[in-house]
């Protein structure tokens, strides 16, 4: 008989493709994942993974080059900067259709922050991908967005690795992936994609560089991932973001550790960087097949990390 997995899939934007490839990695060595509890990216792909539909995603988010990823952005310039999403899940609807959470052969909580309350919320009831809406709003990045008159945003602000929802599964296993987990200052292996010249010259690319970056000098490539001289606006916000989520992270461990943790490095990718959907997918898998063999090893940690890094 298989093992059973409780899957809980932390938030962290597109670090979230290893998400992917951790799935695939617990499913080719006979887990069953019989629950999912994500959190902002995490409730994305957990619910495209419940909805059956993942091998789908995976080749549309493989495809994504530079551009593509910026146009799925939608960034409003009229309505505070704020990414909208719409065209993002109007792709993610179109891949898994129209479903109710209760409707899924898996059970699905996607974990959200209600803003007006001030509190924790749980979506294991409703619409799918409002809910996967809800979990990722990431505050001034992300609109708010409303759900029966609540205002609801990224789950993250309180719960970026959401366990306790996995409890109730009763599974043989908890299973985390935490992708807010120790800078690695990992070297730059992943070739990005330039984009043409006629895109790069547009007044629209233009205008959406400069909420990433400070300017448009190509200088800036040179310099690190991590240098404040090349953020810009959503990239302080969103470091000013991640650091909060690490600590909160630790926090949530301590008091509701896993039976096996699976930590993504926070600098193996831009929060936006998307298009490099294939390698991060490519880490997740690999990482997790040795996280396997150590849940499998009697006496073991049951946590595991990235190469190098010792707890």
């Amino acid at each position: 008989m298989k093992k059973t997995v409780a899957l809980v899939l932390g938030s962290g934007a597109a670090r979230g493709n290893a998400h992917i490839g951790v799935i695939q990695a617990l499913e080719e060595r006979g887990y069953k994942i019989v629950s999912i509890s994500g959190c902002s990216i995490g409730a994305i792909i957990g619910g495209v993974f419940a909805a059956g539909k993942l091998s789908e995603y995976r080749e549309w988010a493989e495809s994504l080059d530079k551009v593509g990823v910026l146009r799925l952005l939608d960034v409003s310039l009229l309505n505070g900067g704020y990414i909208k999403g719409d065209r993002f899940f109007e792709k993610i609807q179109s891949i898994i259709g129209d479903l109710n959470i209760e409707s899924l052969p898996i059970d699905y909580t996607s974990v959200a922050v209600d803003l007006l309350n001030q509190k924790e919320f749980w979506f294991q009831r409703g619409d799918l991908i409002e809910a996967m809406r809800a979990s990722s709003a990431i505050p001034s990045i992300v609109a708010p967005v409303s759900v029966d008159g609540q205002l609801y945003v990224d789950g993250g602000v309180l719960n970026p690795l959401p366990i306790t929802p996995s409890v109730s599964a009763a599974a043989d296993y908890i299973v985390a992936v935490d992708l807010n987990g120790p800078a690695k200052c990992i070297p730059d292996e992943i070739e990005t994609e330039e984009p043409d010249d006629k895109e790069d010259d547009s007044a629209w690319w233009g205008s959406v560089k400069k909420l990433f970056n400070k300017g448009q000098d190509d200088s800036d490539e040179d310099k690190p991932k991590y240098s404040s001289d090349s953020w810009g606006r959503l990239q302080t916000i969103n470091m000013m973001f991640e650091t909060m989520q690490e600590s909160l992270t630790q926090y949530k461990l301590a008091g509701y550790p896993p039976d096996l943790l699976i930590s993504i490095p926070k600098d193996i990718s831009g929060f936006y960087e998307f298009w490099k959907a294939k390698e991060l997918i490519d880490f997740g898998y690999d990482i997790t097949l040795k996280a396997i063999d150590d849940l499998e090893t009697p006496a073991a940690s049951y946590y595991t990390f990235p190469k190098g890094y010792k707890s």
